[in-house]
């Protein structure tokens, strides 16, 4: 019996909201196949991708109105996935629906909930508003499908030190691996912070600040469970006091991570880069995009590169768990987060039914 590897009463991001219009989108998220569309009235459903009569999947059939028509025999679901026609009946089968998932449009993305619809507050949507921040400008995309484990990608973005072999000669500097990081964790959260002082600027880091002068650099990066991650992180002149909040003299950047797990060696990656200067021109926007997605040389191809390998050699080894290293404190916890959800959710599954009264 194959252990998941996913919490299931948790948002995950399932397209980003300019994604979605009035057209059948497939989906798979946490190895449940959804239909996405958005209604004429802007909302957006989500409901399982297979019809109740013969299980052909819904997305191969088209929207009539707000209504999902099956491409095989034409039975009709509405927004709540029950079935309103039938083909040569007047009679409904009243057991004939799929199931409808909650969806939440926040933060630019649309989220989707395959849990227990009871537990699904969209004020829990994690918190991405830097997509959406007016005073930000970036461009993000999609990695879908992704061929790896969403937990390597995780332990990816909670580890930086490998910028200093995987993106050498962008991002990558030794200073990284020589600076010492603070960890910091609550039950929901890990944050990972470092800072460097007095280094010269690696080329992507020099190229926004403009000017070759040493600086001091900074990674933050957090970690909510089950998968999402936001990293704050910049240069600025030496010795201006970026460290202590004025950030005046240098370029901040946010990435933020939303990591959807697809099956249980797939996932999808929605990335987005975000910075605070320059914000009213589009070439910038246009040129730090290429930057992290240029074919084989863009800074997320590369991580992509490395973490299917990966991937590929896990699937090929009998050895688990991992061999670790200080540099793996983060992504240990962040594991440790995604784990005791798995277990509560066990828990829950696991209570016995409440007793019935019995009818007198």
């Amino acid at each position: 019996m194959t252990t998941r590897t996913y919490p299931i009463n948790a948002w995950y991001a399932a397209a980003w909201a300019h994604e979605i219009e009035h057209e059948l989108n497939a989906r798979t998220v946490c190895e449940r196949d959804l239909v996405i569309y958005r209604k004429t009235t802007g909302d957006v459903v989500a409901l399982e991708d297979a019809c109740w009569h013969r299980l052909l999947p819904l997305s191969l059939g088209k929207l009539v109105d707000d209504d999902v028509m099956c491409g095989y025999h034409g039975l009709k679901y509405d927004d709540e996935g029950r079935c309103v026609f039938m083909p040569s009946q007047e009679t409904i089968n009243p057991s004939a629906c799929v199931r409808a998932f909650p969806v939440s449009e926040q933060h630019g993305l649309i989220w989707v909930w395959t849990g227990d619809p009871a537990l699904a507050d969209p004020a829990k949507v994690p918190d991405f508003h830097w997509n959406t921040d007016p005073n930000l400008a970036g461009k993000g995309g999609t990695f879908y499908s992704m061929g790896c484990d969403y937990r390597l990608l995780v332990d990816n973005l909670m580890d930086l030190t490998h910028e200093t072999f995987v993106h050498a000669g962008s991002i990558g500097h030794d200073a990284i691996t020589r600076t010492p990081f603070e960890i910091d964790h609550t039950d929901t959260d890990v944050t990972m912070t470092r800072w460097m002082h007095n280094f010269d600027a690696p080329p992507f880091w020099a190229w926004q600040l403009g000017r070759d002068v040493p600086v001091d650099r900074w990674h933050i990066i957090n970690f909510q469970a089950p998968s999402t991650v936001v990293g704050d992180v910049g240069v600025a002149e030496t010795g201006t006091g970026a460290d202590q909040g004025d950030r005046s003299k240098g370029v901040t950047g946010y990435f933020m991570a939303a990591i959807t797990p697809e099956t249980a060696t797939t996932c999808h990656y929605f990335w987005n880069f975000v910075r605070d200067h320059h914000v009213d021109d589009p070439q910038w926007t246009e040129d730090l995009n290429k930057a992290h997605v240029n074919g084989d040389n863009g800074v997320y191809e590369q991580d992509v590169t490395v973490l299917e390998a990966q991937q590929r050699a896990i699937d090929k080894q009998p050895r688990q768990p991992f061999y670790s290293l200080n540099i793996d404190a983060g992504a240990l916890w962040a594991r440790r987060l995604i784990d005791r959800m798995i277990e509560e959710e066990g828990e829950i599954f696991r209570r016995p039914a409440p007793e019935r009264a019995s009818a007198g």
